[in-house]
């Protein structure tokens, strides 16, 4: 097992069932969490659920598309701990929406969710990395084939994935940074598609099933730890072959 005593995780949309999976994972393996999402009593809830003592972990608000909120959040860290071992962008927003029916606001929104909230938080955490440190950026399968109904989606996360490349080379080679690409997972954000074509996607995925929030969770920590320290500006696909096979 990896250990991550001593060291600090900031989360961002941590009450989503992925992310809630990966807080869970760097608990166990020792690390301080600090959760942040735009759900504040939720976030908080899970937080004291997963730490009544609120010792080693806590819940705190940030809209992940406000650069405001991740300046807060980057202050407080500073304040409880001085410094910031991981970090894991994972606050996204996925919703239907064909590109003829998407209002200029709603491009906006996701954009400034999913791709906006990356680089405001990954900003306003580089001073606090230490070395030796590591950053994962939740990106999606859908970011590198696009996804019908889900443009704006597709797009952001397209951007993350290079801004996860160019990130990597500007941290090198006190922080690693890689990101993770999440396909057919088992949550809610997915149930939609499920209804409307479940069964074809899983027949067309090489492994036939859908994936577990814990698998991803698993590849971001292991990313995160010392048995991926000769590996920066990657992206690994969690899709059971999908990728490859579409």
């Amino acid at each position: 097992m990896h250990d991550f005593g001593g060291r600090v995780l900031w989360l961002t949309g941590a009450n989503g069932v992925i992310s809630r999976e990966i807080a869970r994972i760097f608990l166990c393996l020792g690390a301080f969490c600090v959760l942040t999402d735009l759900d504040e009593t939720g976030i908080k809830d899970f937080a004291r659920e997963l730490d009544s003592t609120e010792e080693r972990v806590v819940g705190i608000k940030q809209d992940a598309g406000k650069s405001v909120d991740a300046d807060a959040v980057a202050a407080e860290i500073n304040r409880r701990f001085g410094k910031l071992d991981f970090l894991v962008t994972s606050a996204g927003l996925y919703r239907d929406q064909m590109i003829h029916d998407m209002t200029d606001e709603q491009w906006k929104l996701s954009t400034a969710v999913n791709l906006d909230g990356v680089f405001f938080t990954c900003r306003a955490a580089i001073p606090l990395l230490a070395k030796g440190g590591a950053v994962v950026n939740v990106a999606s399968v859908a970011g590198h084939c696009g996804s019908y109904n889900h443009s704006s989606y597709a797009t952001s996360k397209g951007g993350v994935l290079t801004f996860t490349r160019s990130l990597a080379l500007e941290l090198a080679p006190d922080v690693r940074v890689n990101a993770v690409s999440p396909g057919l997972i088992d949550t809610p954000m997915v149930k939609t598609l499920l209804e409307k074509q479940g069964q074809q996607l899983i027949a067309s995925t090489p492994l036939k099933r859908m994936g577990r929030p814990q698998e991803v969770a698993q590849t971001v920590a292991y990313l995160c730890s010392d048995w991926a320290s000769f590996i920066t500006g990657e992206t690994v696909h969690i899709n059971g072959g999908r990728y490859i096979a579409s």
